[in-house]
Parts: C-alpha cells; sequence; structure tokens
C-alpha cells in the first residue's frame, strides 16, 4: 500500500510521535501495540512482547518489557538506533528495574550493525533467556525485564525489542542467516538489506532506519511488528517479520520516498525453530523378534531440511502405536544411540508379538520428535 503523506500531514505526524513513546504498529493499522503472549502447549515461533522507544539519549540506553514479561525460554532481539557513525557500544545487557537495578546475565550476540549518511543501527540476539519472574509468575509485573546499551560516549537515539517464543534454544543453532546494506537517495528510493535463506517455520526478522522523514511502503507478506519516528532526532524506523510455512529465500524492500538527499539502513536475520527429527529409514515389515532390517535410521535436521552434522546429543525411540494383536508387542534392542554426522542408526531393534499398524516415535533433547510411517510384525 502506498503510504505516502502530504508535508504538512507528515510533520503533524512525527510531531506528535517526537512527544511521546513513539512505538506501535503500522498507522495503517489502528489497533495498539500487540502483546502476543504464547499460551502453553502453544507450538512455533510466536511474538511474545515488545516494546521500544526513540528520544533516548546518554551513554546508555535501556527500555523495559513494561508492562508484561516475556517468558523465560525466550529469544530477544533487540536493536539499537542513534545518531553516529560509530557502533561504540560497550556492552548490551539485561537487568531488572530494582532500585538500584539487578543483573539477569543473559547473553547477547552482535548480529548486524550497519552504518551510513551518521546513522547507525546494531541488532542483537539473545536466545533462551532465564532468571527473571516471566509472565506467568509475575503477571502483575512487579520486576520489569529490561535490556541495556552501555555506549562509550553519549548517543541520541533509541531501542526496539522484541521477545519470541519458540526459537531454538541453542544459540548456535538459533542464529541463521542474516543481511544488511545501506544506501541513499533524493528520489523515491529502494531499501533492500539483501536475501536471507528461511527454512519452514523460523523467524525472518528485518528493520529498516532512516534520516529522511518520509513515509515508505513496507514489504508485502510480512507483518508490521512496529514503527518508530522522533522528529527531533530525525530518525524514522520499521521493523517487520514473518513466519513462513516452507523453506525459501526471502528479501524484505522498501520504498522511502525520499525528497530530499536521505539515507537508508535495512538489516535482516533469521532465528531458527528447534531442530528436528526424521526417519530417514522407516522400520519395514519383520519377523517377530527378528532384527528390523535394514537398520532403522532416524536423522537430526535443521529447519532448511539440512542433516545437523554437529548435533552432539542422543536420539531415543519407542514404540508409538502399538498394533500387537494378541498382546501388546515390547520393542526391544538398543532404543538410545549417540547422533553421528546428524543421524542415529538402530541396527538391532525387534518387536515381539505379531501385528498391524505399529509406529515407532524418536525423541532427543532440544530437538521436536517424529513418529515413524506404520509397519507390521508378521508374515505380510
Amino acid at each position: 500500500m502506498n503510504k505516502r503523506t502530504t508535508s504538512a500531514g507528515l510533520a503533524a505526524l512525527l510531531l506528535v510521535a517526537a512527544c511521546t513513546d513513539a512505538v506501535g504498529p503500522a498507522r495503517h493499522a489502528p489497533d495498539a501495540p500487540r502483546f502476543a503472549t504464547q499460551a502453553p502447549g502453544t507450538t512455533g515461533i510466536v511474538l511474545d512482547q515488545m516494546n521500544g522507544t526513540l528520544r533516548e539519549s546518554g551513554t546508555m540506553l535501556i527500555k523495559g518489557f513494561n508492562p508484561t514479561n516475556p517468558h523465560n525460554g525466550d529469544a530477544i532481539v533487540v536493536t539499537f538506533s542513534w545518531l553516529g557513525s560509530t557502533n561504540t557500544i560497550d556492552s548490551v545487557t539485561d537487568v531488572l528495574t530494582t532500585t538500584p537495578y539487578t543483573p539477569v546475565g543473559n547473553k547477547y550476540t552482535l548480529v548486524s550493525y550497519v552504518t551510513a549518511g551518521g546513522i547507525s543501527m546494531a541488532t542483537y540476539v539473545a536466545t533462551n533467556v532465564q532468571n527473571f519472574p516471566d509472565a506467568y509468575s509475575d503477571p502483575a509485573g512487579t520486576y520489569t525485564l529490561a535490556v541495556r546499551a552501555n555506549f562509550s560516549a553519549p548517543v541520541s537515539g533509541g531501542i526496539l525489542m522484541s521477545a519470541w517464543s519458540g526459537v531454538n534454544t541453542v544459540a548456535a543453532q538459533a542464529l541463521g542467516a542474516s543481511s544488511k546494506a545501506s544506501g541513499s537517495g533524493a528520489t523515491p528510493t529502494v531499501a533492500d538489506p539483501g536475501p536471507v535463506a528461511v527454512g519452514a517455520g523460523a523467524l525472518a526478522y528485518a528493520m529498516t532506519l532512516s534520516n529522511g522523514l518520509v513515509d515508505h511502503t513496507p514489504p508485502s507478506g510480512y507483518t508490521i511488528l512496529a514503527e518508530q519516528s522522533d522528529a527531533s532526532q530525525g530518525l524514522i524506523g520499521e521493523a517487520i517479520y514473518t513466519v513462513p510455512a516452507s523453506t525459501g529465500s526471502l528479501d524484505p524492500q522498501w520504498t522511502w520516498y525520499f525528497n530530499s538527499p536521505s539515507t537508508w539502513l535495512a538489516t535482516a536475520l533469521v532465528l531458527n525453530p528447534p531442530l528436528h527429527l526424521a526417519f530417514t529409514v522407516q522400520p519395514s515389515t519383520t519377523m517377530p523378534l527378528l532384527t528390523i532390517r535394514p537398520a532403522v535410521q532416524v536423522t537430526v535436521l535443521d529447519a532448511l531440511g539440512n542433516p545437523a552434522t554437529s548435533f552432539s546429543g542422543q536420539v531415543t525411540v519407542a514404540i508409538g502405536l502399538n498394533g500387537g494383536l494378541l498382546a501388546p508387542g515390547t520393542l526391544s534392542g538398543t532404543k538410545t544411540v549417540t547422533v553421528v554426522n546428524g543421524v542415529a542408526t538402530f541396527a538391532d531393534l525387534s518387536i515381539d508379538q505379531l501385528g498391524n499398524g505399529y509406529t515407532l516415535v524418536a525423541s532427543a533433547t532440544t530437538t521436536s520428535g517424529t513418529a515413524s510411517a506404520p509397519f507390521n510384525i508378521g508374515p505380510l
């Protein structure tokens, strides 16, 4: 949708934004910022909490997840924007907003830093955040989790942060592809961070920032997380996201309607869901008490469907649906094996009772489990 506005209308909009914590959904969406808390048992990556502000200054930029904390186990994405051409962030930490602040201790990793035209944008990610009262145990928000950046010199800028449930809790597995770019223009200009490979069920997050106080058109096919603007700083930005159902490549592109020399920044990143298991050699029909041949294999896969060759854990199999005709079948053999190059091989499994429609289920820590195709124990 074309989001151009008149100069007078835009000036009024930015003036209002400059007098408030300028964060919220797109201006064409009339609702308030969304706080989509994930209910127990919900699967997939979903937005839990978000917050942000511009109009901040000093050697520390900080914002809390008020009024409601995220959940333990979430991933937090936080983007700091400021006037300046150097990443002068000394550290990014989280605290509880007690007096004085209480350190929480989650690790924030720099994923992307981009600068041009006297503005900067740095995005950090923490996975499996812990050690704070989450929304279930502290629904009143008595102790607010806040994220802060400590700078080596005073800056003027702001923060946009969001917490996501359902992201892989292992940092090395959670962080997927990322891209960044910058550019400038004096006429309508495309802001494009570049394409990123995204697996099924992964989170694709992207943000743009500009020092041109003009409107823009967001990429289609994305949900707008928040917009921020501040006339006094001369900054305006927008964050978007999507969780695609299939593997592919995404390339978010905004159009900024520049009418004088201006600069844009853009970044995109991917956060992966937990690794998942797949039976890559299915159990086959076998006589009772005989070893199932060929050997059953379960592969640990990433969001792109590739074997997770660095996975160093174990996989366990058990009977899922028990198809025993006269009595329930019992699975024998080595039922827990160590994964080698992403593959767990079960070389000596057998079931003792005749039956139809047996299945096996596989499980492993930090992964989602799976079930095999049905198979029989007997002559057919």
